[in-house]
Formats: structure tokens, C-alpha cells, sequence
């Protein structure tokens, strides 16, 4: 019996452009670069270690009990900084190599960035789904030369170029480490935006799709689409 990967591998080889890429945070753990929830807790003990106060083993508990809220991206960026452009310049070192990490290889694209890049560079994949935040297979895509189509808030949807006339787009479905409205708690998980569950719903009908990285315990509204795709492969 042949291997599935092989089979898989012909596949992606004899039709060109069928697939799409549903990437986590599995493609992205390995360079250095945090997940969102261990941000959100990064952040809360930078609150607490402000007001002189130690937030303990659980953080997010910590928090909920002396704000009466849940930690919110948006909240807790709001108690640390002044501006928008503040709140960019505090996330930035969580998903940007400093010079002792990028001399250690951290924080860059790892050979699974490398190698969708250059699957995308030669045609075999030019459609990505992720919910990273991070923006690591831009910088490989960027490498080799590939501009790809980058749709991270619903926004975009109605100002980019149609898929089919696009080398490569990605669709950051949870959101942009440079744009404060990345979503990561359950209750943002849970539901998006229609014109986003429009255009998710038809990549995965349209598409065959092969995941990696990607563990969909958190991502609520996304296995939804998933399992109520019609034509799903």
C-alpha cells in the first residue's frame, strides 16, 4: 500500500493550484514566537507587576478577580499604552527577532515556511488559510520573490484583487500581530464576521485542503465552517 503522503504529494504535483493550506500555530512554534493566549498572559503580568502586585500561578484568574472582566486583547492593551501606535510598538518583540535571536535563528521562518513558499512559487498552492498572527510566510514568500494577497480583517475582502487573479493569497482569519484587532479569546472564536464566513466557506468548497499545524481545539467558528462546508474534500 502506498504511503498517504505520497499520494497526497502526486496530487498536489498533478493538479496544480487545487489545494489550499490550513496553517496553525504548529508551523510557527517551533521559531520562537509565542501563541496568543501566552501574550494575553505576558500582558497581564506586565499589568500586575505595574501595580506592584503578583498575578500568581493563573494569570487570567488573577485578572478577572481585580478588573471584574475577562483579559481582552483590546482591554489590556488600553491599560498599558496611550496610542495605537504604542500598542504596535509593545507587540512588535513578541513576533519580531531581536539581534541575540535573530543571531539564534528565532523569530524567522522555520523549513516549513520555507517549503510553502516555494509551493507557492512554482504554482502548486497559491491559496492559504491561517490563524497565526505572525508574519512569517510573508518573510519566506518575500524571499522568493512571491507579493502575496494578505486579507487579515474584514476590511480587506472588499479591496484586494479577485483570488484568481492572485499569485498567492493569505487569509489571516484571526488577524494581524500589527493590528490590535487580532481575535484570540473563545468568545471571539466562536463567530466571525459574515462576508469572512462567506469567503472562508467558499475556499473550502472550491478547494481540496490540506492542514498542518493546526489543532482546532480553539478555533470555534472556523470547525463550524469546516463541517458545514457542502462539497468539502
Amino acid at each position: 500500500m502506498l504511503d498517504n503522503k505520497l499520494v497526497l504529494a502526486n496530487s498536489v504535483f498533478s493538479n496544480k493550484g487545487i489545494f489550499a493550506l490550513l496553517l496553525g500555530s504548529g508551523i510557527s512554534r517551533s521559531s520562537g514566537i509565542p501563541t496568543g493566549w501566552e501574550i494575553v498572559l505576558d500582558l497581564i503580568k506586565r499589568i500586575a507587576a505595574l501595580q506592584g502586585k503578583d498575578c500568581g500561578t493563573y494569570p487570567a484568574s488573577w485578572y478577572q478577580k481585580e478588573f471584574n472582566e475577562d483579559p481582552d486583547y483590546s482591554n489590556l492593551l488600553e491599560k498599558l499604552t496611550f496610542s495605537s501606535q504604542e500598542r504596535i510598538n509593545l507587540l512588535r518583540p513578541y513576533f519580531e527577532p531581536n539581534e541575540e535571536e535573530r543571531e539564534d535563528g528565532l523569530k524567522q521562518p522555520t523549513p516549513a515556511h520555507k517549503a510553502i513558499a516555494d509551493l507557492i512559487k512554482h504554482g502548486y498552492v497559491k491559496m492559504v488559510i491561517t490563524t497565526n498572527f505572525d508574519r512569517l510566510l510573508e518573510n519566506a514568500l518575500s524571499a522568493v520573490g512571491v507579493v502575496p494577497t494578505v486579507i487579515s480583517n474584514v476590511d480587506h475582502i472588499n479591496n484586494v484583487l479577485p483570488i484568481i487573479h492572485s499569485q498567492a493569497t493569505i487569509i489571516k482569519i484571526n488577524g494581524d500581530y500589527l493590528d490590535s484587532r487580532f481575535l484570540n479569546l473563545k468568545s471571539e472564536l466562536s463567530q466571525y464576521d459574515t462576508k469572512l464566513v462567506q469567503l472562508v466557506s467558499g475556499i473550502f468548497e472550491d478547494f481540496g485542503l490540506i492542514s498542518c499545524g493546526w489543532s482546532a481545539k480553539w478555533d470555534i467558528a472556523l470547525k463550524e465552517i469546516l463541517t458545514s462546508s457542502n462539497k468539502f474534500r
